[in-house]
């Protein structure tokens, strides 16, 4: 690869990601990220799944490689590895990647060196609902050489873009629906197995 990784995320996954944190706006979420390098460009990593892991107790490790496994499991035979993480924190302002983010991602990034971690911004969500931003909603960091995360600052061309230019204006849309109330996290599944940590209903 001559030039940096660039990180694109399709809508599905990106409103998945919002609508769980919106679901639970009191808790800490997280969540994993599904993709492969694009087959056009390999600089381009392409993001085009999600699932929403869990909203308590999310430092807890056995259901974390419970759910790992289950979900390399399933997308594994669609060609898709799992290649970052997601993570919105309990506080508002909070716009910190705490330790519990970093480990996670320490963890993945074991498998797949370039992972990338993705935190939820509550700015530019408000922004967004107010029609002032029409950018993703979620900071992106990477993993530096001295194995720290850093946040990607945009320099020229942005390093992560949302995919399809209209998400969030579909995003804005289930926001004012209520969308959120249907989203199922790993969480809900352990709790009441017949619940769908898929979540393949959710945008018919």
């Amino acid at each position: 690869m001559g030039g940096e990784l660039r990180y694109e995320i399709g809508q599905s996954a990106y409103i998945k990601l919002v609508l769980h944190a919106l679901k639970h706006k009191t808790s800490t979420v997280n969540g994993v990220l599904l993709g492969r390098f694009a087959s056009h460009n390999e600089e381009v990593l392409e993001i085009s799944e999600a699932v929403p892991l869990f909203h308590s107790q999310i430092a807890l490790l056995p259901p974390l490689e419970i759910a790992l496994l289950q979900i390399e499991e399933y997308f594994g035979v669609q060609g898709l590895s799992i290649v970052g993480y997601f993570h919105a924190n309990e506080r508002f302002d909070d716009r910190e990647l705490c330790n519990v983010a970093k480990n996670v991602g320490d963890h993945i990034s074991r498998y797949f060196p370039q992972a990338a971690v993705l935190l939820l911004d509550n700015m530019k969500l408000e922004a967004l609902q107010s029609g002032k931003d029409g950018g993703p909603v979620m900071q992106l960091y990477t993993r530096d050489a001295s194995k720290g995360w850093k946040p990607v600052v945009a320099d020229g061309k942005s390093r992560f873009t949302l995919k399809e230019p209209s998400a969030n204006v579909v995003l804005h849309d289930y926001i004012i629906s209520e969308k959120w109330h249907d989203i199922v996290d790993f969480d809900d599944h352990l709790d009441d197995i017949s619940k769908d940590w898929l979540n393949t209903e959710l945008f018919k």
